[in-house]
């Protein structure tokens, strides 16, 4: 019970913390996206290389660097996610966080459509049904936007493509993010090297105060992943599964109350769509488990009483 009450106090730490994440990167400013990007690079693969020291991890990237195939699913990943850092800053610096949280409340279906894409998988009809209101939630959106909501549909792609690659690597998540940040590394570095030649870069510019906010940018990426790792291995994945929206709600409430963004009927009629879309989801998940349990606990039972020795006659 005690690792279980653990688990979770945990797991809220790490969707806790990700959800309030836009309130730090304005603190940044007047540094740009790019430049903000740039430093969390350059300061997780720090603050990592720190956490591992602490924990004396080592052992897996020798065998990483044999494996030229992982390692070119590592440089993906560190692509994609590149991606998905700068265009989550930039929208929390232009005022955009509540579209930001709904490209990660439509994630979940983005990862259905990639199991079904590329990896085949076959779908219930709850699923099916949720799927089908997500995209119908998007063209709603659409025309309260009177764009398409390209800023979610690019968080919510690109996320969705870095856990499809990160599954397939099959690495801890500390230990991916240490080797996607080395990969990232010496980029990062360039840019703010040129940068600051060229009088450009806020670091050494605008005091003390500013270059350590900006040096945080490694724990802001590492602290939450940590209690992540801690949390999951001690909690079922179904409620890792439930925690994980305390994030985009957390976000979708910092743009409404602390930005105070505009929130049309439009909007609330998509975002309305879209949350009884992950209900489904969420139900379908749960009751999907609890046959699996059954299932499991079944075969146990049937298991021990073909095994216990029959009393002679």
């Amino acid at each position: 019970m005690n690792q279980h009450r653990a688990g979770l106090l945990y797991g809220f730490a790490a969707y806790g913390m990700w959800g309030l994440v836009p309130l730090f990167w304005p603190l940044l400013k007047p540094a740009s996206a790019i430049e903000i990007l740039a430093n969390r690079m350059v300061w997780s693969l720090a603050a990592i290389v720190v956490i591992l020291l602490l924990l004396r991890r080592w052992a897996w990237i020798r065998e990483l660097l044999r494996q030229p195939g992982r390692l070119g699913l590592i440089a993906i990943a560190a692509t994609v996610i590149s991606v998905n850092w700068g265009f989550y800053i930039y929208s929390v610096n232009s005022n955009q966080v509540v579209e930001s949280s709904l490209g990660y409340f439509i994630n979940p279906l983005v990862t259905i459509c990639f199991g079904v894409v590329v990896l085949r998988e076959r779908l219930r009809l709850v699923q099916w049904a949720a799927v089908a209101i997500g995209v119908i939630a998007v063209f709603v959106l659409a025309i309260g936007y009177g764009r398409l909501p390209w800023l979610a549909l690019t968080l919510a792609f690109s996320f969705g493509t870095y856990g499809l690659v990160k599954k397939k690597i099959g690495l801890g998540g500390l230990e991916s993010l240490a080797a996607e940040t080395a990969v990232q590394f010496l980029p990062a570095l360039a840019f703010l090297l040129i940068l600051g030649s060229t009088g450009r870069n806020t670091f050494t510019h605008h005091g003390a105060g500013h270059a350590a906010l900006l040096m945080g940018c490694g724990v802001v990426t590492a602290l939450p992943l940590v209690c992540f790792g801690a949390a999951a291995v001690r909690v079922p994945l179904t409620t890792i599964g439930l925690l994980q929206y305390l994030a985009p709600v957390l976000q979708f409430l910092c743009g409404l109350v602390y930005f105070h963004e505009a929130m049309p009927p439009e909007r609330w009629a998509g975002f309305a769509l879209v949350w009884l879309a992950l209900v489904l989801l969420t139900y379908d998940a749960l009751r999907t488990a609890r046959r699996s349990r059954r299932t499991v606990m079944s075969r146990v039972v049937d298991g021990a009483q073909a095994t216990e020795p029959k009393t002679p006659a």
